[in-house]
């Protein structure tokens, strides 16, 4: 017991300035993504470019000025953030409908905005996510009592993801309304809204998505091939497909850094939103199962961050994490069952480890958030301790 309560003082990060184990598995996601999106890309980057390392050189560019902007995040007051919830919500809703009108379109979405004289197509839907979370926690603080007990506050932030559904269905993007939407219900559950409620909705929201699902014949496709993939192989099921051989070449240890097969123009989008299949042949079940655990561990120290706001009655900073958390956590969750066949195919990137400038950006900003709010609540729990009197006043 001894031994055990030793290990648990040195792993310990009550003493620090911010949480250690945030920011390793944070750094730690960031690296393995470079290297994954090294190795998976330059086949595709020699076809493209001609130059292997173009969207190596160019993720690393991503990474670095994620860091720089996780530490612009990391000065901004917590303060800055709930005056300007209602702005910033104004602003994401403003982004999804101008990108309606003049985004670029890539494979039949329209989700991405080009900026004049910088090399990076902003993804929308990124920006409004964080929006929405920074939002939702300042709403929280300020109706929390009216959430629990009325129905018309527990419904008012749901409208407002409605609309922002609606937005995000005409790109289409319906992966980011599953993961906002989980988002919002998720921090309502966690501000102590009634479970009847969340049962009735989740009623209405599965019978919503039977509705879409059926609308469109290729929603239809997508369905019957994640059920049996291997009946369609080489169309609707083909992505699937060969995810699922990449998994079965990895086996345990991986064929090598390096080394994949099916990134040589089998896997599409085998650096963006299939890297986790690509990072599973290489570095097989043993570097897949310690990635998973990366992201648990970043999504347990979030809601850990957000356990002490709360217990130090800080409810904007204490719902800001438990909403990032829940972001994180399920498009994780989400584009890893996508690549093992668990769900059907959805075009999520693998947040701090997919190729792509806007998720890096507003992933880092994230933790950048998350460790302000750790710092925040920590100078103010040291504050709130009384001081151990002097010898000499203690004397008088």
């Amino acid at each position: 017991m001894n031994r055990l309560s030793r290990l648990r003082e040195e792993l310990s990060t009550r003493d620090h300035v911010c949480d250690g184990w945030l920011l390793v598995a944070t750094l730690s996601l960031l690296l393995i993504g470079w290297v994954m999106v090294t190795s998976a890309s330059t086949e595709v980057a020699t076809s493209l470019t001609g130059n292997p390392w173009y969207f190596s050189v160019r993720h690393g560019v991503f990474v670095l000025t994620s860091l720089v902007i996780a530490l612009v995040v990391l000065r901004i007051p917590l303060a800055w953030w709930k005056a300007n919830g209602p702005l910033l919500l104004l602003v994401g809703l403003a982004l999804l409908a101008l990108v309606l009108v003049v985004g670029r379109e890539v494979n039949g979405s329209r989700r991405w905005l080009s900026i004049p004289g910088i090399p990076l197509n902003l993804q929308a839907s990124e920006i409004a996510k964080l929006c929405l979370i920074v939002y939702l926690a300042g709403y929280l603080e300020r109706f929390l009592p009216q959430v629990r007990r009325q129905w018309g506050a527990f419904l008012r932030p749901l409208m407002v993801m409605a609309v922002m559904g609606v937005l995000l269905i005409f790109e289409p993007d319906y992966g980011a309304v599953v993961v906002m939407t989980g988002c919002v219900m998720g921090m309502l559950l966690m501000a102590g809204a009634p479970w009847g409620r969340f049962l009735l909705l989740m009623g209405l929201v599965a019978a919503l998505g039977a509705v879409l699902a059926v609308a469109e014949p290729y929603r239809m496709a997508r369905l019957t091939s994640f059920i049996d993939p291997w009946a369609d192989q080489f169309a609707s099921g083909y992505q699937l497909t060969q995810a699922l051989i990449a998994f079965g070449r990895g086996e345990w240890f991986g064929t090598g850094l390096g080394n994949s097969v099916q990134k040589l123009f089998y896997l599409p989008e085998a650096h963006t939103d299939f890297v986790f299949a690509v990072l599973a042949e290489e570095l097989g079940m043993v570097g897949a199962i310690a990635v998973i655990g990366l992201f648990a561990l970043l999504v347990w120290r979030a809601m850990a961050v957000g356990r002490r706001a709360e217990l130090a009655r800080r409810p904007f900073a204490a719902y800001l994490c438990y909403g990032i958390a829940l972001v994180i956590g399920a498009q994780a969750f989400i584009n890893i069952a996508v690549s093992t066949g668990m769900l059907p195919t959805k075009g999520l990137t693998l947040p701090l480890l997919s190729y792509g400038g806007s998720s890096l950006v507003i992933s880092a900003a994230m933790v950048g958030m998350l460790l302000r709010a750790d710092i925040e609540t920590r100078q103010a729990r040291r504050r709130e301790q009384p001081t151990a009197p002097r010898t000499g006043d203690a004397r008088s």
